[in-house]
């Protein structure tokens, strides 16, 4: 089964267009979105091509493909626009034997983690910064922001395809970090 990750996409009509293309083109059976998907926040600069109603248009196209989470600027208005479900805070998805925890990063993060057993995969974005790597017997992954990156990285998103953990490159689909699991 291969899933595709992205997060906070903050209300960019640009990198939502360019997430939807690299999901279509990457064969992924799921969308994973991990928060932060209209609103840019009182911290944020605008994003580029920020287009909150349009952003949930695109995304409503997809809505029986997508699992999502609630980011810390995801509110109950946004729910309103989007035909698929993003008022809970994580969610659990099961695959090969191997348990992913996906939630936004601000209420469970890496210094704040929920009871996971070893082989577990702690999903989150909320840092804006990609991250693929065993931490004592879990793993932790971050796809990324797919429009307000941060530490120097590109926009990306994330993938999960045969036990490897990949980040790539949202313009150029190039590997960012991956770890194998």
């Amino acid at each position: 089964m291969k899933l595709f990750f992205a997060s906070d996409l903050h209300g960019s009509l640009s990198a939502t267009e360019r997430v939807l293309h690299q999901f279509e083109r990457s064969g992924a059976e799921w969308l994973i979105l991990l928060g932060d998907l209209l609103y840019h926040g009182p911290r944020n600069p605008l994003p580029d091509s920020y287009n909150p109603a349009e952003v949930a248009l695109k995304l409503n196209q997809f809505a029986d493909r997508i699992i999502a989470v609630r980011g810390n600027c995801d509110s109950e208005v946004d729910q309103m626009l989007l035909d698929f479900p993003i008022e809970a805070s994580w969610q659990q998805v099961v695959t090969d034997n191997r348990r992913l925890f996906l939630t936004h990063g601000h209420l469970f993060n890496p210094e704040k983690l929920p009871p996971l057993r070893a082989g577990d995969v702690f999903v989150y974005g909320h840092t804006h910064i990609p991250k693929a790597e065993k931490q004592g017997d879990i793993f932790l992954f971050n796809p990324g922001s797919a429009s307000l990156p941060k530490g120097g990285y590109p926009t990306s998103f994330g993938m999960l395809t045969d036990g490897v953990l990949q980040v790539l490159s949202l313009q150029q689909a190039e590997s960012v970090v991956q770890a194998s699991l």
